[in-house]
């Protein structure tokens, strides 16, 4: 009798414990998910912005996206980026007078190659050439031009666009997703959406399952939260613009 008292009080204890056990789990587990949810996404979210960056650049240089991640770190490796360095602008009676950006250019482009053509002038740089053309050049002159100078110059893309984040040699790092075994960004592109207005806008949409980066997490917290997410009608993971139609290319955590 004494005996089956201590064993009911030891299965009581054991079943008290393993119930405590459990409550605590039942709290600790979902915070302890999020916050790793939290820490993790800190990196996937610039993962995508360094791609949308980079997909926004190769669009802006070939008029479309690529749906090849290789083919994106190829052309940040090897393309410039060309940038439009400006001084002076147009007054609004020459724009009233017709004169345009692009007009004003072509009359400095013409003068810089008149005056680099006179074999009487010699000069030893950029700023000569214009100092002399804004002093000398009639037609400069006489649409006001003096002190207009539009450049062109190129500048390394990778520096330009991640201000020395990566170098040629760990870019491609944008086109995976963190905390996963290189596994890469799921991408389409959409380059011939039309608008109702027949305008053609190129889309591309990168995106990151939940599954990716947190698949080695609680499993029943990951089945909680991407059932949430698609009973709401939301991508279940991130994800940055999107095929079906313009937003700006915007990500879903913006």
């Amino acid at each position: 009798m004494k005996a089956t008292k201590i064993c009911s009080v030891i299965l009581l204890t054991v079943a008290a414990c393993l119930m405590a056990y459990f409550l605590v789990m039942s709290v600790v587990t979902p915070i302890s998910f999020e916050n790793t949810r939290a820490e993790r996404e800190v990196a996937v979210v610039q993962n995508l912005v360094d791609l949308r960056a980079g997909m926004l650049e190769y669009n802006n240089v070939n008029g479309k996206f690529t749906a090849d991640l290789d083919s994106l770190v190829l052309f940040l490796q090897s393309t410039p980026k060309k940038e439009v360095m400006k001084e002076g602008s147009l007054t609004e009676k020459q724009l009233e007078a017709g004169l345009t950006e692009a007009k004003a250019v072509k009359i400095i482009d013409k003068a810089k190659a008149e005056a680099r053509k006179n074999k009487k002038l010699t000069f030893n740089s950029e700023e000569e050439v214009y100092a002399y053309i804004w002093e000398n050049n009639k037609e400069v002159k006489n649409n006001g031009l003096a002190g207009f100078r539009r450049d062109t110059i190129q500048k390394n893309m990778i520096q330009e666009l991640y201000k020395g984040r990566y170098d040629e040699s760990t870019v491609a790092k944008i086109t995976y997703v963190p905390h996963t075994d290189n596994v890469r960004f799921e991408l389409d592109v959409n380059n011939d959406y039309t608008t109702s207005q027949g305008i053609r806008i190129p889309l591309f949409e990168a995106r990151a399952p939940f599954n990716t980066y947190l698949g080695d997490l609680n499993e029943q917290e990951l089945v909680n939260l991407e059932d949430k997410e698609n009973k709401l009608g939301h991508y279940a993971g991130l994800k940055v613009g999107s095929i079906d139609g313009p937003n700006n290319f915007a990500g879903n955590w913006e």
